[in-house]
């Protein structure tokens, strides 16, 4: 028996007047109740400091570095650390060393220990202030919490649990390290004294209810491990209170002579003391729980709701007998319904541990059947990282109950094999196999694991797997599926014997052989497990790109190539020999051999099977003419003829051979039918068309130069223009023969020394192909005519300026550049076959069965074509106006080609900014022109029509990005051709109209708010030169587009406005203010405004304003103007509109720019009126003065660039070419965030529960 006595001396001289005093600390094996072991201490009874020969560390003025009043003093850089906090945070000691430090000091003056905890609490949730010690023993702890919040640092948003970075990692796991060894070993003693751990629980709870975040946080981490830490206490209790009541019955059951009395009454009174030991440890973990985990488990901040259920799944782990019931996994149970995805994943992953231990099944039984459907439908999680888990959690549930899942929960989870998101898949994959290929017979297993091949265990579950595969109806992702599997079936499929065997041979007596669809999708499956053990990485659209392989990875990837290079080198000619009829089959098998290991041909001296295999691949393609298989045989042979190996020539024979023989036969084929022409019969076409398909297979890997096809489908294509009777096959098949004929011819000259001769022949071909594929443009075969145009395509871009870059300017003579009626035909084509109508399309494919796909593959392939004239425009052969009929589409077809048009429009803006401006406003016009056309000039301001243009252009002008600095000539550029095109045709009926155009101006306000202030002005001047007084005095609905942009160039501006509401004119001297008037502030940064423009407009001063010239016309494929406009409009010789083209210059090769121009202008008006200004003062003209001064006067209010929408909408469709934003720094940081709503603050959004979402078209 022992029994452990501390003793804790205290004088006299103790503050609170009280004697010596004798602590009684009993360790667990003690058996005897000496009656004073629970004396109760009273709170605030500072101790006595302790001698002066005892070690620093107890001592609590050096331990903690404190005065006497209880503040933290830090010891400078490089000393030690003097806090609990401090010591706690580096780490540096053992957490055993710290909490037996901390120990004894409580023993010697648990009131500054306890002092030093709290403070270590909360220094811990970041806060700067320190709890004194007379704070401690006067203050209730609601009032030490508002005192603590009162000194928090607003400012910062941080604190040590959420500061990124090791050390803060590192911190957090010894901040919860620090919690469980401090009650562990306090568990014998401390913790029942009543004090130290009724202090701590209520100081916890307190901070849990704060307000503040981090107090919140911190606590709430604290106040669940110190949960963790009582719970195993408590299991420690409830196991030995167990093994004493056994050894209690134990003695008594024993006879009466050999009963010992004592050692019952020890065991009686150890039973007693335990017993009250584990109820107050229920009653310290029922304080946690009602007090903290009931309100936090649902508290506002994710990251604390995660950290209850985190902590509650343990308690339920390790003491299941209390905490594993309904009260507690309810909770679990709803959490699992939580918005946030990191609530839900520790839900999950709580959920594991439970389902993990089989045992506990029928205490899960209940919350099974309520929860199961929640859980099977987060298999479909939206967060990946919560699926997978799900997946998981189901995948133990059907491990430890297979009654627990319906047919139906296991199909839920079941497509998931054929999810991109490979982990996920994968999960899946685990399931699939857990049900269906792990679960049989063990005396049936045990017979069958004797047989081999079709017979073995894996020929059943191969079926299985066929069966799974048909029955999923997803046949064109079998990879996926493989891939699925190949974690947690590998060695099934990798059992490539048993499946050579179910497809070789016959079915014995009684076993049902394989339909054809099963052979179709065996064959499917094993060729995707032979690419899977070859390439040993995902298929495509599965991970982000093939990883480097470990070692063991390697050595397997390495020995399965060998296998399966073993068994397929024998079986792949008998496999096509059997299947050689299918042409599905035969594509699938022929993928085999560019995954063999083609040495083993030679070192194996298996030189028969390679002939084998060669004959067969020649059977094949004399038998079929299907693309996808000529294909495959094609690029079988031009793997077998690899130069690295030594049956190259052996395999080049035999492809010579065969195409020798092809190319004869196409020869006599085209002879014949030339010369029957139209009398042709069926055979002599197919003949035609069968040689013609293998060949121009075989040419796209192959080098066919020295046959010389290109000659004879020449011929064809010829004879097809001139007499219109050539069938479409064979046009699409000359056509894509002659484009390979070109390249190889191509790929030998750049990779030799070729000579001018050279150069010239190919430029002949090349030439005399492109005006085949232009003239097949007209072709009544649409297949034709979009083969031809992709062609075009492809050979402008091939064929282009930047052929010669790199060093080869010696190919100059090959570069080909698009006249303007090729240019206009290209154009049309795309105008007349990708933008067309839905309606058109459903007519056309009307009584389809399979409509939805062909609806999906027609809008593929109009994708294309687009695609393949937009890489023209981007690369500038085909000149960028002709994207104007492109750009005006953006709108109508922006589901199906907006992202092809807006990479388009990005990237002509990054070749030239100016121009694609340009290009903008004259897809604009065209619009409106077309308009006008429809509905006369009166145009309905508030049709849908004019509606759809204004919407267009505001969607141009978010593209603009918010660089006004880098758009500015642009966006200019743009206004000034927006103002030319509204005023170029006056109104017939007299001047006292507005022109015709004038409502193209309300379309032009979109871009107003992409204009400098500066610049603002500038094109204000130039508008004013197309006014006249008599349109400023106009107020009627007609001239109301020239008021709203008129004023949009205002805002913000100190120019008359023109008011929209009243009918009379305001006078430009009453509505501005003067500049005495300004502030002084303003009026200083107003200067320094006006000084920086200045200098950047007279950047050029030493130039003069250059003449007037004419604006070259547009090419007639991109402005269309109304011809209605253009009969009425006679234009005056004599005269010109004030303010028309003299004034500009469309010229990107003059080195003053058009706004430079405006500026020279204005500084020269203003020059003027200096001089009329001193003659009006000599006169006594003061009216003109108080105008001149008004005139020169800058704008005082600043532009209002964008809504806050807008800039939420310009975030999204800005392009890579803008640069971020840096807004300047507020002088008052906390009014601006009290005006302006922080729509950046992703925070924000997602708490908003308003339903504001930006919608993105």
């Amino acid at each position: 028996m022992c029994v452990c006595v501390c003793l804790v001396c205290r004088d006299s001289s103790n503050e609170s007047g009280q004697g010596d005093s004798v602590s009684l600390s009993l360790s667990v094996s003690e058996l005897e109740d000496t009656g004073e072991g629970k004396s109760k201490k009273k709170r605030g009874r500072p101790g006595r400091p302790p001698a002066a020969s005892k070690k620093a560390r107890k001592s609590p003025v050096d331990k903690g570095g404190r005065r006497p009043n209880g503040m933290a003093q830090h010891n400078g850089q490089g000393g030690d650390p003097s806090t609990l906090f401090e010591v706690v945070k580096l780490g540096k000691s053992a957490m055993q060393s710290v909490v037996d430090d901390w120990i004894e000091s409580y023993k010697q003056d648990r009131d500054m220990a306890l002092l030093d905890l709290i403070n270590f609490f909360i220094q811990c949730s970041g806060c700067k202030g320190t709890v004194r010690i007379e704070m401690f023993r006067n203050m209730q702890n609601a009032e030490i919490i508002r005192k603590m919040t009162e000194e928090f640092d607003e400012d910062s948003g941080d604190y040590p649990l959420t500061i990124a970075g090791p050390q803060w990692k590192k911190f957090r796991y010894n901040f919860c390290e620090f919690i469980c060894v401090l009650i562990r070993q306090c568990q014998y003693s401390i913790i029942y004294d009543e004090y130290m751990m009724d202090t701590v629980i209520s100081l916890l709870t307190g901070l849990s209810d704060s307000q503040v975040r981090a107090f919140r946080h911190t606590s709430t981490l604290a106040a669940m491990k110190l949960m963790t830490a009582l719970v195993n206490v408590a299991l420690n209790l409830s196991i030995n209170q167990d093994n004493t009541q056994r050894q209690y019955e134990a003695e008594r059951n024993k006879v009466a002579g050999k009963r010992a009395t004592d050692k019952l009454e020890l065991l009686l009174e150890k039973r007693k003391e335990l017993q009250e030991n584990q109820d107050e440890i229920e009653n310290m973990m029922n304080s946690i729980f009602k007090g903290i985990f009931v309100h936090r488990y649902r508290d506002a901040i994710a990251e604390i709701r995660a950290i209850c259920i985190e902590e509650i799944g343990v308690w339920m782990k390790l003491y299941s007998d209390a905490f594993l019931n309904d009260s507690y996994l309810k909770y679990v149970g709803w959490t699992l319904h939580d918005r946030q995805g990191e609530v839900r994943l520790k839900c999950l992953k709580a959920l594991q541990t439970l389902y993990t231990n089989r045992g506990l099944f029928p205490k899960l039984e209940l919350f099974t059947n309520r929860f199961k459907d929640r859980i099977v439908s987060m298999t479909l999680d939206k967060e990946y990282d919560v699926a997978v888990e799900a997946i998981r959690l189901v995948t133990l549930i059907l491990h430890g109950s297979e009654d627990a899942l319906s047919n139906e929960d296991c199909e839920n989870v079941y497509h998931l094999v054929y999810s991109a998101h490979r982990p996920v898949a994968v999960a899946a994959g685990e399931f699939l196999h857990r049900k269906l290929f792990s679960r049989h017979d063990p005396q049936a297993e045990e017979a069958l694991a004797k047989r081999r091949g079709r017979n073995s265990p894996n020929g059943n579950l191969i079926r299985m797997l066929v069966l799974f595969f048909l029955e999923s109806e997803l046949h064109e992702h079998a990879a996926y599926l493989v891939d699925s599997l190949w974690d947690s079936s590998q060695e099934l499929l990798k059992d490539w014997d048993c499946m050579i065997e179910l497809l070789l041979e016959e079915p014995v007596q009684g076993e049902e052989a394989l339909g054809d669809r099963h052979e179709s999708a065996l064959i499917e499956l094993m060729v995707c497990t032979i690419r899977q053990a070859a390439e040993a990485h995902p298929p495509v659209g599965r991970g982000t790109g093939k990883r480097v392989l470990t070692a063991k990875e390697k050595k397997t990837q390495i020995d399965d190539k060998n296998k399966l290079t073993e068994h397929f080198i024998i079986a792949l000619p008998m496999l096509l020999s059997k299947y050689q009829a299918d042409a599905e089959k035969v594509a699938n098998l022929l993928q085999i051999p560019q995954f063999f290991d083609l040495e083993v041909y030679s070192s194996g001296r298996m030189e028969k099977h390679l002939d084998a295999l060669l004959k067969q691949i020649r059977l094949v393609v004399e038998k079929h003419t299907e693309t996808e298989v000529l294909e495959a045989c094609s690029k079988t042979y031009s793997i077998l003829c690899s130069e690295e190996y030594t049956i190259m020539n052996r395999v080049d024979i035999a492809r010579s051979q065969l195409i020798d023989e092809l190319t004869d036969r196409f020869s006599h084929s085209v002879e014949d039918l030339l010369q029957e022409g139209d009398e042709a019969d069926d055979d002599d076409i197919y003949s035609v068309l069968s040689s013609l398909k293998k060949l121009t297979a075989f040419h796209n890997a192959h080098d066919l130069t020295k046959w010389d096809l290109f000659k004879n489908c020449y011929r064809l294509l010829k004879m097809g223009i001139e007499q219109g009777s050539m069938p479409e096959q064979i046009a699409v098949q000359a056509l894509q023969c002659s484009h390979y004929s070109i390249l190889w011819q191509l790929v030998r000259i750049t990779e030799g020394s070729p000579s001018k001769d050279d150069l010239v022949a190919l430029r002949r071909v090349v030439k005399s192909f492109l005006a085949v594929c232009q003239q097949c443009l007209s072709n009544v075969n649409t297949p034709v005519k979009e083969q031809a145009f992709m062609l075009l395509c492809d050979l402008l871009m091939i064929f282009s300026h930047q052929l010669t870059t790199g060093s080869r300017e010696a190919l100059q003579p090959l570069v080909f550049n698009p006249d303007g009626t090729l240019q206009s035909e290209l154009l049309s084509f795309v105008l007349d076959h990708v933008f067309i109508d839905q309606d058109d399309e459903n007519q056309s494919m009307e009584g389809d069965e399979e409509d939805e796909a062909n609806k999906i593959e027609a809008l593929h392939k109009r994708r294309n074509l687009l695609a393949a004239f937009s890489k023209l425009i981007i690369y500038d052969i085909v000149d960028m106006p002709a994207a104007a009929d492109i750009f005006k589409h953006y709108m109508k077809y922006y589901n199906d080609y907006g992202d092809i048009i807006k990479e388009t429009l990005s990237k002509t803006r990054q070749t030239d900014k100016i121009q694609c401006a340009k290009t903008l406003i004259l897809s604009l016009q065209q619009l409106f022109n077309e308009l006008v056309q429809d509905q006369g000039p009166n145009l309905d301001r508030t049709s849908s029509h004019v509606s759809g243009i204004k919407e267009l252009a505001r969607r141009f002008a978010l593209t603009f990005g918010l660089d006004q600095i880098k758009t500015r000539e642009a966006v200019a550029t743009l206004h000034k051709d927006g103002i030319d095109f509204a005023f170029k045709f006056p109104n017939p009926k007299g001047a006292e109209y507005p022109p015709t155009n004038l409502a193209f101006l309300e379309v032009l306000c979109e871009f107003s708010s992409k204009l400098l202030r500066q610049d603002k002005k500038t094109v204000h001047s130039y508008l004013e030169k197309f006014m006249t007084e008599y349109m400023m005095e106009r107020r009627e609905d007609v001239w109301l587009p020239l008021i709203a942009y008129r004023n949009s160039l205002l805002t913000g501006g100190d120019e008359d406005r023109m008011s929209v509401t009243t009918g009379s004119t305001t006078s430009r001297a009453s509505t501005v203010r003067s500049k005495r008037g300004r502030p002084p502030l303003h009026k200083k940064r107003t200067d320094g405004e006006e000084s920086g423009d200045g200098s950047w407009v007279m950047r050029n001063d030493s130039l003069q304003t250059p003449g007037g010239l004419q604006t070259p016309q547009l090419t007639s494929t991109v402005l269309r103007e109304n011809p209605r406009q253009a009969a009425e409009h006679i234009p005056d010789q004599d005269s010109s509109e004030p303010g028309s083209e003299p004034d500009f210059i469309h010229n990107p090769q003059m080195q003053m720019s058009w706004l430079d121009q405006q500026k020279m202008e204005e500084v020269n008006r203003k020059d003027r009126g200096g001089m009329n200004y001193m003659k009006a003062r000599s006169g006594g003209v003061r009216q003109q003065v108080r105008g001149l001064m008004e005139d020169d006067a800058e704008p005082i209010f600043e532009d209002v660039m964008m809504s806050s929408r807008g800039q939420l909408e310009d975030m999204n469709e800005e392009f890579e070419d803008t640069m971020v934003i840096d807004l300047p720094p507020s002088r008052n940081r906390r009014e601006r965030a009290e005006l302006r709503p922080d729509f950046f603050d992703s925070t924000a959004i997602i708490e908003d529960d308003s339903g504001f979402g930006m919608q993105m078209f």
